[in-house]
C-alpha cells in the first residue's frame, strides 16, 4: 500500500489517523496524500499500516517517507478493538451493510457469555467471513460473495491474547421475543437478575495478526446457542499506536493549512518500540549505510535499531556477534 512520488527533505515518521467509518484505509492514505499536496508539503511515499475496513473507525498508522519500510512491520503486530455484538440476527456480511440470511429468539445470560469467553481466549481457529479481501482462486472472496457464488474459506488459526466485558444491554427473559427491540431502558450489571438476558454486548479484545472480528463475533453467538452480528467496531491499539495519539482528518488538514504537521509526526522509530537501539560512531554508521557487515560485536543476537545520535541508521540483524543490515535508513544526520 505503498505509492513513492519521490522528491528531496520529504517528511519521515508516522502519523496515526482516528479513521472515520466509512473511509476505506486506502482512502486514508489518499487523504493524506492531498493534504500533503494541497499544502505543499514535499512529495513523499505514503503508505498504512494494516487494513481496517470501511465499516470499522479508529486506529489507522500511516507511514511517511523513510516509516513506509516498516509498514509491513505492523501487519505482524497485535491490535486491540472495541465491538458490539447484537443477539438474534446474523447477516452474510456479519456486519450491519448485510442482509439478515439467520434468525434466533434465543438470548443468552451473563453467566452464560462469562462462561463462553475464556473458550475464545489463546489459540483458536476461526473461519474468515465470506466478505473479506481474501482470495480464492485468485479472486476476492468479497468480489465472489457479492456476485451470489458460494465462498468456502479454510479455517485459520489466530490467536486472542485477553477477551472482556465492557457493557452489555439486557431484557428481562420474560418478554416476548419480538418485543425485544421496544426496550427502552438500560440495566447496569448489579441490576441485573439471573433470567434476565442480553441483547447485545460490547466486548475488547486483544488479538493476534488475522484474526477478523466478524468471525469472533459469530462464533460467540454461535456457541452461545444463538446467532449475532457487529454494530460497531472500533481499533483502539495497533502494535505500539493508540488513540491517544491519534487524530480526525479535520485536525490533520488543519494542522497542515497552519504548517505545524511536524508536530503531529511521530518519529520513525515509534514504530520499534519493542527493539533495542544499537548505537554507533560516525566510522561504523557510514559502513552501515554501504551496506557492510560489522564484526564483533558484543550484544546478543537478535534485532536492533542502529542509530547514530538520536538518527536511525537501519534496522540490523546480530547473529553471534556478526550484525547485517536488514532495512536500511535514508535519513539526513542532525547536528549532534
Amino acid at each position: 500500500m505503498m505509492e513513492e512520488t519521490g522528491t528531496p527533505a520529504p517528511l519521515s515518521g508516522w502519523l496515526i489517523l482516528d479513521k472515520p467509518r466509512g473511509l476505506g484505509s486506502t482512502q486514508g492514505v489518499s487523504a493524506v496524500k492531498r493534504v500533503l499536496r494541497t499544502h505543499g508539503y514535499a512529495k513523499t511515499k505514503v503508505g498504512h499500516g494494516g487494513t481496517l475496513d470501511p465499516l470499522a473507525e479508529g486506529v489507522l498508522p500511516i507511514a511517511l517517507g523513510e516509516a513506509t519500510k516498516l509498514a509491513g512491520r505492523m501487519l505482524d503486530a497485535s491490535k486491540i478493538y472495541e465491538f458490539t455484538v447484537q443477539f438474534g440476527e446474523q447477516t452474510d456480511t456479519l456486519d450491519t451493510e448485510g442482509e439478515v440470511v439467520v434468525t434466533s429468539a434465543v438470548r443468552p445470560t451473563l453467566a452464560e457469555l462469562e462462561a463462553a469467553l475464556p473458550r475464545f481466549t489463546g489459540p483458536i481457529e476461526q473461519v474468515p467471513p465470506a466478505y473479506s479481501a481474501l482470495k480464492v482462486d485468485g479472486a476476492r472472496a468479497y468480489d465472489l460473495a457479492r456476485a451470489g457464488e458460494a465462498v468456502a474459506l479454510k479455517a485459520r488459526s489466530v490467536t486472542i491474547h485477553a477477551l472482556q466485558l465492557r457493557h452489555a444491554e439486557f431484557v428481562s427473559a420474560s418478554i416476548a421475543p419480538q418485543a425485544l427491540a421496544a426496550r427502552d431502558e438500560e440495566w447496569t450489571l448489579d441490576q441485573v437478575q439471573g433470567d434476565d438476558v442480553l441483547i447485545e454486548v460490547t466486548l475488547i479484545a486483544h488479538v493476534s495478526k488475522g484474526t477478523y472480528i466478524r468471525s469472533l463475533a459469530r462464533d460467540i453467538a454461535l456457541m452461545l446457542g444463538t446467532c449475532g452480528h457487529v454494530t460497531y467496531l472500533r481499533r483502539t491499539k495497533a502494535g505500539p499506536f493508540t488513540e491517544a495519539q491519534a487524530i480526525s482528518l479535520d485536525k490533520l488538514e488543519e494542522a497542515a493549512k497552519a504548517r505545524s504537521l511536524e508536530y503531529l509526526l511521530l518519529p520513525l522509530e515509534a514504530g520499534l518500540d519493542d527493539i533495542p537501539a544499537l548505537h554507533l560512531d560516525q566510522t561504523s554508521a557510514q559502513a552501515v549505510r554501504q551496506g557492510r557487515v560489522l564484526s564483533d560485536m558484543p550484544q546478543s543476537s537478535g534485532l536492533y535499531l542502529a542509530k547514530l545520535g538520536t538518527v536511525p541508521v537501519a534496522l540490523m540483524e546480530v547473529t553471534d556477534g556478526t550484525a547485517k543490515v536488514v532495512r536500511g535508513f535514508n535519513l539526513p544526520d542532525v547536528a549532534e
